[in-house]
């Protein structure tokens, strides 16, 4: 197979539209985070379904940005950077809670619990957990900073379905709501982000087309001197 840049192209826009939907599969009837849940074999699971959502998207938006690099300026290159990094954090987080946190569940739960409360959005934990509570922190400031400037510079940049760029930055910005709004299950603020990324993703395969053929040059034929015919 040839390696192009609409192969490329086309396997980020496909990458940003099944992280987008594991991102909003994974949310769909999530337990409880507690030392329970974490012993279990959905915990495995869902937790890879994370990992691979942070990664795919990653990828995701590599090819957007690429895509209208010259058209989203300085903002979508600010916008791209912080949100990339908060992706790489997320994929370092969940690696962490997929293999560590289960392996010292027993001998130190009420760390472990700590970090289970902090990863919910406002929630604050009793003890001290060191550098994760600031890994995960920062990892919240990216994601909301990111997906805003990321989201507003694909709006302004009118390559790529504007719906889906603002849902993009008003997902993001949206969770600033969730401490504020401890009634509604914070995973349903997830949505947005994923269905953004499901159609920002198609409009990206969408708008990688076969180039028209150029036009021929028109067919020109030497003039007759007429002036010496007979």
């Amino acid at each position: 197979m040839t390696v192009t840049t609409t192969t490329l192209t086309r396997a980020a826009a496909a990458a940003a539209v099944v992280g987008g939907l594991l991102y909003v599969g994974v949310q769909i009837n999530h337990p409880h985070l507690d030392l329970d849940f974490i012993a279990t074999a959905e915990w495995k699971v869902r937790q890879s379904m994370k990992v691979a959502f942070a990664t795919l998207s990653l990828a995701g938006i590599t090819g957007m940005y690429l895509r209208q690099v010259k058209r989203t300026g300085v903002l979508g290159l600010l916008g791209y950077v912080v949100l990339a990094l908060g992706f790489i954090f997320m994929v370092s987080i969940e690696v962490v809670g997929a293999v560590v946190l289960p392996a010292i569940a027993h001998s130190s739960p009420d760390y472990v619990t700590d970090i289970l409360a902090v990863a919910i959005p406002g929630g604050h934990a009793a003890g001290d957990i060191g550098l994760m509570g600031l890994l995960i922190n920062l990892d919240g400031v990216l994601y909301l900073a990111g997906g805003l400037l990321f989201g507003v510079a694909l709006f302004r940049a009118r390559v790529l379905a504007r719906w889906a760029s603002a849902l993009l930055a008003l997902g993001a910005v949206a969770t600033v709501a969730i401490p504020l709004l401890p009634q509604v299950n914070f995973r349903l603020f997830a949505v947005p982000t994923g269905v953004a990324l499901v159609g920002l993703g198609y409009s990206l395969w969408r708008d990688q087309r076969t180039p028209a053929a150029l036009p021929l040059p028109e067919a020109t034929s030497p003039r007759l001197d007429t002036a010496g015919a007979k």
